[in-house]
């Protein structure tokens, strides 16, 4: 499905599909990037949209936003999806910068927001904690206010790519006697900090993506705290509700899709039995996908004209994710036995492999979608919120 361009538009399109294939790294054009590149690696695209100017679509001009159109913003997305190219650090671009520069002051705004948008400031999220997972208002996380300072005592979890992170925006607890949402406050803190450890959570696909990190008796500036204090859980949904809305992946689905169709042509055979099934799921997904995008493009164009998208977000998330899920469970299936090799045990260098996306890749990106559908939110939770806000349940 197309979107109906302008012309101007069309030229933007035509040149960001330029800009794609003449300036993203070679180096990062690997399986799988999010696991398989180091730190250094993966902020080289980004370092590369900050001398472009287009390291971040969604902010305002005046914090060096681009200046898009929603259409074009959308172009933007969909493009370099379908490219594959990595996206910039989303806590770093899509979290926590718009939160400063919507709730933050003026100081806060002129110390984050440079590093932010040129990759100097790699950032982390605090949300999650044991116990307190898409329940975030849960959190135990202490902050207990010492003169200039907060001391800062708990444990936050499933924290991504932490042990690159320069800092770490966290929801923290300042007023214990208070209901759950109103005694959270936001907090930027410094990770190389006395008191943060960081600990590394090793995943079912045997990479090390996530984290637990511990936090004892880590003194914060106060200065360091966003907006007002007891607020956090106003600052916490409108960051969440910028994560989820990104999680519809419609050109990652896309681009897996014809890549599942390619190995299914060449694994398996006319005659073979399930061949009828496999396809009859193969376009069920397709046709998902399409119903998706259609209801993008909707939502698109209600926010051009200045309408307000509402539950869309959590619908994205729902359905973008359950879709990428059933296409990574499609191809594992197709690749038969070439998906038994797993990181920790690799094939063998004569063993014949059919092509440089088969093998441990594949199987590694089955098992690593399994968690699409918990973080940002649990898609349960999501379905709470559409059924509240949509059918009054």
């Amino acid at each position: 499905m197309e979107l109906k361009l302008s012309r101007e538009d069309a030229a933007f399109r035509d040149e960001v599909r330029a800009f794609i294939a003449e300036n993203y790294p070679s180096e990062m054009r690997v399986p799988n990037p999010e696991t398989d590149l180091t730190k250094e690696q993966s902020v080289l695209w980004h370092r590369i949209l900050y001398k472009k100017g287009w390291i971040a679509p969604l902010w305002p001009k005046e914090y060096g936003g681009t200046g898009w159109s929603i259409t074009q913003r959308f172009i933007w997305e969909q493009e370099t999806s379908r490219a594959g190219a990595l996206p910039p650090l989303a806590f770093s671009v899509t979290m926590v910068g718009p939160v400063i520069y919507t709730y933050g002051n003026e100081a806060q705004k002129k110390k984050f927001l440079p590093g932010i948008l040129s990759g100097d400031d790699w950032w982390c999220q605090g949300y999650s904690e044991p116990g307190s997972g898409s329940d975030l208002a849960s959190v135990h996380t202490k902050a207990v206010r010492d003169g200039d300072h907060y001391i800062v005592n708990g444990h936050k979890t499933w924290t991504t790519l932490a042990q690159h992170a320069d800092w770490i925006f966290c929801l923290v607890r300042t007023d214990p006697m208070a209901k759950a949402q109103a005694g959270i406050s936001f907090l930027l803190i410094d990770m190389k900090s006395p008191g943060v450890t960081v600990r590394p959570i090793i995943t079912i696909d045997g990479s090390h993506e996530i984290n637990d990190v511990f936090l004892e008796d880590v003194r914060v500036p106060v200065e360091n705290l966003i907006g007002e204090e007891n607020k956090g859980w106003t600052y916490a949904k409108f960051l969440l509700g910028n994560e989820r809305t990104s999680m519809a992946g419609i050109g990652r689905s896309t681009r897996y899709l014809n890549r599942l169709k390619k190995i299914v042509k060449a694994e398996m055979a006319e005659d073979d039995p399930t061949l009828g099934e496999f396809v009859k799921d193969i376009a069920r997904v397709e046709l998902d996908i399409l119903g998706l995008e259609a209801t993008e493009l909707r939502v698109v164009a209600q926010m051009s004209r200045g309408i307000n998208p509402g539950p869309a977000a959590s619908l994205f998330k729902i359905r973008g994710t359950e879709i990428f899920q059933r296409i990574t469970d499609l191809t594992h299936r197709a690749i038969g036995n070439y998906g038994l090799a797993l990181r920790e045990h690799p094939a063998s260098a004569n063993m014949f492999m059919p092509g440089p996306d088969y093998g441990h890749t594949a199987s590694e990106k089955y098992l690593n979608a399994r968690k699409l559908s918990i973080y940002g939110g649990s898609n349960e939770i999501q379905r709470n919120i559409i059924a509240k806000a949509v059918l009054g349940l």
